[in-house]
């Protein structure tokens, strides 16, 4: 007999017991390419020598999500991991490798299938002020998509509109209001209300409670998780604040200069780190307990996208480096419990410095 599950990818089991993937990323590569323009051109005619500036935001990334997960993504500045959301959330097509949601590759899908799909997987910006336009009222924010894409009629959208933001945790009686008059925490509610509005599978959350101060920033991590619970949502939350991750997530990806270094389930990242970059993250974090600590800055800026380092992205700011890593990528491995890390130190005779139970200090 054939049961509901069976038809259903998300929740068909695999051969190993595990719960089939809704998002799978594999070889992802997102590239910037500015072109020469007509003086650079010139300038070739007489031997300048010069050539497209290429930025590798995204540099070979693979990832695995399952239904009901928050993965949270970190990485300082310029790692790549905002970019890596959009890639997820269909803003921005891969310059390489694949995009699956439900098995299905999400580059080959056509007409109501792709349509679909981007509706299932929808994005909450930094910004939620820059991501609202302020000359529309927030019914229209909220209502206009659900229209256009047939989830409702037009006469439904004042209702439907009301209903999700109480969701939210917004009075519906406020829909004929613009963004400016509403404060951050109400902003950062309607961006969350327009994504869910079109009934998302999966939610990217790009710095979504950066720009809050930190009360209303755990109302709506708070508000987050209850969603979750209730309309069984799957995140990927991109984010620096280690705090906030920790808080969240199921797993965590470390990010750094476009490639994923370390990946593993929360509690094990933030006891034991693997990944020298990951360590040296985690003891800039503050903690609140009786041990003085000396902050130290990670050594050095983070190379340019334009032209990275050779071997391991990492090896110019890490003390543990040697020869190998400045000529070898190192591979993202399994190195035990499920935890992947890309790290040369893992093969090393006398196993990685870090794992050991009294870890020396990176930085």
């Amino acid at each position: 007999m054939t049961t509901q599950a069976d038809n259903n990818p998300v929740q068909a089991e695999t051969a190993t017991g595990a719960t089939a993937p809704i998002l799978e990323l594999s070889q992802v590569h997102k590239r910037f390419t500015r072109s020469l323009d007509m003086a650079e051109k010139v300038a070739n005619l007489f031997g300048a020598g010069l050539t497209d500036q290429v930025v590798r935001a995204v540099d070979d990334v693979n990832l695995t999500i399952t239904k009901g997960e928050v993965v949270g993504l970190v990485g300082e500045s310029g790692c790549g991991k905002s970019t890596l959301g959009r890639v997820i959330a269909g803003i921005l097509e891969a310059s390489e490798g694949t995009v699956k949601y439900h098995g299905k590759e999400v580059s080959k899908m056509v007409g109501a299938e792709r349509r679909a799909t981007d509706l299932a997987i929808q994005m909450i910006f930094q910004d939620p002020m820059a991501s609202l336009n302020p000359r529309m009222r927030v019914v229209d924010i909220i209502g206009e998509a659900p229209v256009v894409h047939g989830i409702i009629r037009r006469r439904e959208i004042d209702d439907y509109v009301a209903q999700v933001m109480r969701k939210v945790g917004l009075d519906p009686t406020t829909r004929m209001r613009y963004p400016h008059q509403f404060s951050g925490g109400q902003r950062a509610r309607i961006g969350i209300a327009r994504a869910l509005a079109v009934n998302p599978k999966i939610l990217v959350c790009d710095e979504s409670t950066a720009a809050l101060d930190v009360s209303i920033q755990a109302q709506v991590l708070n508000l987050f998780m209850d969603l979750r619970r209730d309309l069984d949502l799957t995140y990927v939350f991109v984010s620096h604040d280690l705090g906030v991750v920790e808080h969240i997530s199921d797993r965590v990806a470390v990010m750094y200069l476009g490639r994923i270094v370390e990946l593993a389930k929360t509690d094990s990242i933030f006891e034991l780190p693997n990944h020298p970059y990951t360590r040296a993250l985690l003891d800039e974090v503050p903690r609140l307990d009786a041990t003085k600590k000396h902050f130290t800055a990670l050594k050095g800026e983070i190379p340019s996208p334009l032209t990275p380092p050779p071997g391991c992205h990492f090896h110019p700011r890490c003390p543990f480096a040697f020869d190998r890593c400045r000529q070898e990528r190192p591979a993202l491995k399994d190195v035990g419990k499920g935890r992947l890390s890309a790290c040369h130190l893992n093969e090393e005779p006398g196993g990685n410095p870090l794992m050991t139970p009294n870890p020396p200090k990176v930085g």
